[in-house]
């Protein structure tokens, strides 16, 4: 059989020629070893007969009793090296600085010129073995990891480095992918410094002041490698994407991705990374249909805040991580802020800046009643009073102006409506180019009667900065539904909850039942608007919806009992604000409260 040489050990040639007899074939996961003598031709020139006697006794001595002691098997040896096959890949490692460290000790004695050092490569990966013997891609690459140490070192793969992680405590050093030669893909590859000393835990990084996260390389569950770019391009396309959200602090690309193909403790990329949250996931294809998983995790914890999945068809791979990305961006927006809401709300009240007022804020905003409106607005003032630039405290105070005209709260609904416009004139100053502060005042003056296309011109540039803010499209879907356009209204509501799908549903199912009242669908719109008094019974529009609603079925009676549960709310059956611009929108809904109510309102 012709011979070839790696490393110093001969290898068979159909290991490229062909494939082995299919009756002979056995395959299984090891640890290799590969090993052989540095300088091993000069040796040999120095004193042939020497050098052999010197390699037998260590053998007999040293190594082989190491070997045998870490449950090695001996594959094969040449004059200069040997190919081990290990059960365990920690053994594999464990043995190979055990062997270095002993064979140092004992050239303290010897003359640099006469030492016998030994280059070790370690691999995990699938072998084929026939014979005793072992061959295939796992061999070979240690084989020329070997060729790559330094005289007296051992090389590693990634993936042995993954696996011996928290499991032996021998510092390394990162030498990058490399380019192995007859090996297909390029190989990450780690230099163990077998001198044992302590390697402190890098200090963590600061944590910065907005919410942080990192994402980590989805793993590749499909045994493909060839869907490695498909992963790796999701993970891209998710970054870029959570990019937008400009209150989110998104590690980079070059960072998360050093993780690639570790099993990692999401506590330690917390601290080594400087993120409060990470995402991970995996991707799975069969077929033509892939499926992503995603897991978002808070990092000082532990703790698992979200976990959904996403299937799609492979026709198209990148208009199927485009939308992925979004799906996943949209749903992890609100949970990230829903979890920083809580963080905030258990903070000492001494200890309070502006992003922690918005914060408290904002989880008392919902569900929509009189009082959480007042102390919404009263947290966003002192939030204001410590930034009076900060943009969004000004966008969410202007919005709780608008709430209290419209629903009727307001004691001077004068005031509060030049205090709304003006709040909301100075966050489009400040935010101009944050989605969140474009929408919301954009939402506030068209509210106020504001010229409505250069309203909904403001949220179509919000969604253009973040595509995947499902707030901005639910609130486009109001603007809509106010400039007369239903089926267009609906269509974005929609979107945002595609986005959002854990939004609190009231919100959403009241401007559902707003859009099916205007398109005088009232069977429709009394389903959703029963469901959005479910989650906001405080709410004063629900109820002189499906009052309205009611009333235009000719069900008069439970018209009448939704005006009495509406008057235990506010005292104005009508409400002070009526933004809808068409003149038939106004009066279908104003004729539907009169016919409920009885009266002239």
């Amino acid at each position: 059989m012709r011979m070839a040489s790696i490393g110093g050990l001969p290898v068979p040639g159909r290991l490229w020629e062909g494939t082995l007899s299919e009756e002979r074939v056995e395959r299984r996961l090891a640890a290799i070893f590969a090993a052989d003598v540095a300088g091993y031709s000069r040796l040999m020139g120095q004193d042939e007969a020497g050098l052999l006697t010197r390699l037998r006794a260590y053998r007999r001595e040293l190594i082989d009793p190491k070997i045998a002691e870490h449950k090695g098997r001996i594959v094969k040896t040449t004059g200069d090296g040997m190919l081990v096959e290990f059960p365990s890949v920690v053994e594999a490692v464990a043995c190979a600085v055990a062997v270095q460290r002993a064979m140092a000790e004992r050239n303290r004695a010897t003359p640099e010129v006469q030492r016998i050092v030994f280059r070790v490569g370690i691999n995990l990966g699938d072998i084929i073995v026939e014979d005793g013997d072992i061959f295939g891609d796992g061999v070979n690459i240690a084989a020329r990891l070997e060729a790559m140490a330094e005289p007296g070192g051992i090389c590693i793969s990634r993936t042995v480095l993954t696996h011996t992680r928290g499991k032996l405590d021998f510092p390394t050093e990162d030498l990058g992918e490399q380019a192995l030669k007859n090996i297909a893909q390029p190989v990450h590859v780690f230099r163990v410094l077998a001198e044992a000393k302590h390697v402190p835990e890098s200090a963590a990084l600061p944590l910065p002041e907005k919410p942080s996260i990192a994402v980590l390389p989805f793993q590749n569950m499909s045994g493909d490698p060839e869907q490695e770019y498909f992963a790796d391009g999701m993970v891209e396309e998710i970054i870029t994407t959570l990019s937008r959200i400009r209150w989110l602090f998104v590690i980079a690309r070059n960072s998360s991705f050093t993780y690639k193909g570790e099993a990692v403790d999401v506590k330690q990329v917390g601290r080594e990374l400087g993120v409060r949250y990470v995402l991970e996931g995996s991707v799975r294809k069969a077929g033509q249909r892939v499926r992503i998983t995603g897991q978002l995790i808070d990092a000082l914890t532990g703790t698992y805040l979200w976990a959904d999945r996403f299937e799609g068809s492979l026709e198209d791979v990148f208009e199927l991580q485009d939308q992925v990305a979004v799906s996943v961006a949209g749903v992890i927006e609100p949970a990230l802020q829903v979890a920083e809401m809580h963080r905030s709300a258990v903070r000492p009240t001494t200890d309070l800046g502006a992003y922690d007022f918005y914060l408290r804020a904002l989880a008392v905003f919902f569900p929509v009643r009189k009082e959480g409106m007042f102390e919404a607005l009263a947290l966003l003032e002192q939030a204001i009073a410590i930034d009076p630039r900060y943009g969004p405290a000004l966008s969410w105070a202007a919005n709780c102006h608008l709430r209290l005209v419209r629903d009727s709260w307001a004691e001077e609904p004068g005031k509060n409506r030049r205090k709304g416009i003006d709040l909301a004139r100075r966050a489009l100053q400040v935010g101009e180019n944050d989605p969140g502060v474009l929408t919301y005042a954009a939402h506030v003056l068209a509210g106020f009667g504001d010229d409505i296309g250069t309203m909904i011109g403001l949220v179509d540039r919000a969604l253009a900065l973040n595509p995947s803010y499902a707030r901005g499209w639910f609130i486009s879907g109001i603007l809509r539904m106010w400039a007369g356009q239903p089926d267009l209204s609906m269509e974005h509501v929609l979107t945002s909850l595609r986005l959002s799908p854990r939004e609190r549903m009231g919100t959403p199912m009241l401007a559902m039942g707003s859009v099916y009242f205007f398109k005088r669908q009232f069977d429709e719109a009394v389903s959703k608007l029963l469901l959005s008094m479910q989650d906001h019974p405080g709410h004063p529009s629900s109820y002189r919806f499906l009052a309205a609603c009611y009333a235009h079925m000719g069900r008069l009676d439970e018209a009448d009992a939704i005006i009495v549960q509406l008057r235990a709310i506010t005292s104005q059956v009508v409400p002070s604000v009526l933004p809808w611009r068409r003149p038939e929108d106004r009066e279908l809904f104003l004729s539907g409260l009169r016919l409920a109510a009885g009266e002239a309102v």
